[in-house]
């Protein structure tokens, strides 16, 4: 007999899969979860991107984690057919000038100290997502000698620049770049060489935030805003059908049942809510074991309770889930 596939793959008893009939399938992708040609962006959203492009003011954009903010600079980029996004991940130690360029002055110092021909203050610099954005709005001429080798010769163009999570910064970081956003331009002290972009070729820039803190009213008002509310039911499904490749055998109902279960313990006082992110991985959980959350086989019971691990961040909230649809399926 030919060994079969099982869900249990790993037993954690030091026992082999050969020895228990069980075979180790190849993996099988569930789709391109990251594609931007599957965003799915609501009218609101849409209608805030457009107006960001017509003003060509920075687009803020909130909403809980995992619910597409991060993405959206690769859809926009995908549909205005521009390269990806340059991204800039913001940090708790970020300041205004590391969103241009960074200088190594460590390096710089350490080279000065041991070399008998200083190098170029040019060799200490590297320009970070918006200071490349601004540099590729450039002609090569002027442009290419402070570009990486990779993106020399791709100017003059427009970018998409992504600031991610932003409400991470020190809260003087966003007033201390509205000139530079103003005027899209920067200084470099190091070398007092001045880069401004082409209003042609302005960048585009879509900034992400949390809310972990309030950001500046000075800086909110330079900014089009809007917030990313969590999906409902028939987006969800949209988003799962556009992004993962279920085979035939999870059928559309078995997908309206777990959506609805999928939001029944959103509905729960969990320490931390699943996001669209963990639905999708749960989803694949599913389907792979073949349950139905509707209609559940004797064997998939336990099944079902171990894949809220997908869902659940802490213990607390794994065994409120597991409890929670226990005493349903009881009832």
């Amino acid at each position: 007999m030919s060994p079969q596939p099982a869900f249990r793959i790993y037993a954690g008893d030091g026992t082999k899969i050969s020895q228990r009939d069980v075979v180790l399938p190849l993996f099988r992708p569930f789709g391109q979860l990251d594609d931007p040609a599957h965003y799915v962006a609501d009218k609101g959203l849409r209608d805030a991107v457009n107006v960001a492009l017509s003003l060509g003011h920075p687009l803020l954009v909130t909403g809980e984690p995992g619910t597409g903010k991060t993405q959206l600079a690769a859809s926009v980029a995908w549909e205005l057919n521009l390269p990806q996004p340059l991204v800039f991940h913001t940090k708790t130690t970020s300041t205004a000038k590391d969103l241009f360029y960074r200088y190594d002055s460590l390096r710089h110092f350490h080279d000065s100290q041991f070399r008998k021909e200083e190098a170029s203050i040019e060799a200490y610099l590297s320009y970070e997502a918006l200071g490349l954005a601004i540099l590729l709005s450039m002609e090569p001429r002027g442009a290419d000698a402070f570009l990486p080798e990779s993106l020399r010769g791709k100017g003059p163009v427009r970018s998409v620049v992504l600031i991610d999570e932003i409400d991470k910064a020190p809260r003087d970081l966003p007033n201390d770049v509205l000139n530079e956003i103003d005027k899209m331009s920067f200084i470099v002290k190091e070398s007092g060489r001045t880069f401004a972009a082409d209003p042609r070729f302005k960048p585009i820039l879509i900034l992400t935030s949390n809310s972990e803190k309030n950001l500046p009213d000075a800086f909110l008002r330079r900014c089009v805003f809007f917030h990313i509310a969590f999906p409902d039911a028939q987006r969800l499904q949209e988003i799962v059908r556009r992004r993962l490749n279920l085979s035939g055998s999870f059928t559309p109902q078995m997908l309206e049942s777990a959506i609805a279960q999928f939001q029944q313990i959103r509905s729960l006082p969990l320490k931390k809510k699943p996001a669209t992110a963990e639905c999708l991985a749960w989803l694949q959980v599913l389907e792979n074991m073949r349950v139905d959350v509707t209609d559940l086989k004797p064997n998939q019971m336990e099944a079902l309770a171990l894949s809220y691990s997908v869902l659940a961040k802490s213990q607390e909230d794994l065994q409120l889930m597991q409890k929670t649809f226990a005493e349903k399926r009881g009832a």
